[in-house]
């Protein structure tokens, strides 16, 4: 005799939803407990960074709205079809990958272009490269983000919490960005023959006026990011645009990652207050903040490493190394290495261990070597 489930649908979505989100999970639980031992009181108010999650949610909303148009997809998809050879494609995937986390995010520009990468590989017989193709995109969106404040998220809290003048905040991360760029230029000529390849092309074409629209926004958010406009003024326009020009996109804005911004600076808060931890974070922090960081991330990811360790140390230099720099390592240093993980296997089932072993190697190769050269450079400078 079959017997049919009678309990709620939501007790069945219960597992799924903690597997695709278990960094805001996370994020609640630490939350949660911190408020048992600091009870929620008028302090609690000045544990959020309005500036911080304003921004990131008028640049994610406009990312999605130009999403939608595909004007991402089609502006990598013509970079591509240019090249010829597996390596040289490869490469111009993980480029478009790098400078796109630059621009709009790192699990933004991964969510964008994995699919990309995809499409080139499977429809012209280069599954082979599908792994190390899509590590290769997962290191570029961690490491190439770290050039700009709204290129990785903990870049936008600890840029807009220390007030770092621009051009400084590119100086202090130009070193590993230019060192990191290097190292994925020659994983992808060392690893990709330069076999013969034709990328298939498609006939889609933009709405000029919804891009025009859309790039218009993208601008008023960077700005509002770059302090060149006041942060409230993005939550004037842009919503109210957004509702009468795409509905969807402010309904695609990943409020799971603004949320797991919500909880964090709650634990951290809350974190900063119990002496102990106050004593002993502090007291590792200024014996290396940069070590201290890079070995949080490997545990805790990197967002919410910035905001705990950002309450205990004023060194913003080493801590944006390593928050960084600790994006690499493993599986769940970054968020945007989960969204790699699920994205390959929903793709390529029954590969995951395979996939999770040269991910592992290639990201510690990374980690171990960047975070060595800072080192090096901080003995040097």
């Amino acid at each position: 005799m079959n017997h049919v489930s009678t309990a709620p649908l939501y007790v069945h979505r219960f597992p799924e939803f903690i597997k695709k989100n278990a960094v805001l999970c996370i994020a609640f639980l630490c939350a949660a407990i911190t408020t048992i031992i600091v009870p929620p009181d008028a302090k609690y108010v000045e544990y959020f960074d309005l500036k911080t999650l304003t921004c990131l949610f008028c640049v994610l909303a406009v990312v999605c709205a130009l999403k939608n148009i595909r004007f991402f997809y089609l502006l990598a998809a013509k970079v591509v079809s240019i090249f010829k050879t597996a390596r040289l494609s490869v490469l111009a995937l993980v480029y478009i990958t790098f400078i796109g986390s630059m621009l709009i995010a790192n699990d933004m520009a991964l969510l964008t272009f994995l699919p990309l990468g995809y499409l080139v590989l499977s429809s012209t017989g280069k599954e082979k490269y599908m792994a190390f193709t899509f590590i290769m995109q997962n290191i570029a969106a961690n490491l190439g983000g770290m050039l700009t404040p709204f290129g990785n998220p903990q870049n936008l809290y600890l840029y807009s919490k220390f007030n770092i003048p621009t051009l400084e905040f590119m100086a202090v991360m130009a070193p590993p960005f230019i060192l990191a760029v290097v190292l994925i230029t020659v994983c992808c000529l060392v690893f990709v023959k330069a076999e013969p390849l034709k990328v298939p092309e498609e006939n889609i074409s933009l709405d000029p006026k919804r891009c025009a629209l859309y790039l218009a926004l993208f601008v008023l958010s960077i700005a509002i990011v770059f302090r060149g406009i006041p942060y409230w003024i993005g939550l004037l326009v842009i919503p109210p645009v957004l509702l009468l020009a795409d509905k969807k996109a402010l309904t695609e804005v990943d409020y799971g990652l603004l949320f797991t911004f919500v909880f964090f600076f709650i634990f951290a808060g809350n974190m900063a207050r119990i002496d102990v931890f106050r004593d002993v974070f502090s007291i590792l922090l200024e014996r290396s903040t940069l070590l201290f960081s890079v070995i949080s991330c490997q545990f805790i990811s990197n967002v919410p490493s910035a905001i705990l360790l950002s309450q205990f140390t004023d060194n913003y230099r080493e801590l944006l190394w390593g928050v960084n720099i600790g994006g690499a390592g493993t599986l769940i240093a970054s968020l945007a290495s989960l969204i790699t993980f699920r994205e390959y296997t929903n793709r390529n089932p029954g590969k995951a261990v395979a996939y999770i072993v040269q991910f592992t190697a290639f990201n510690f190769s990374f980690l171990a070597i960047l975070t060595g050269f800072m080192f090096l450079w901080m003995m040097i400078f």
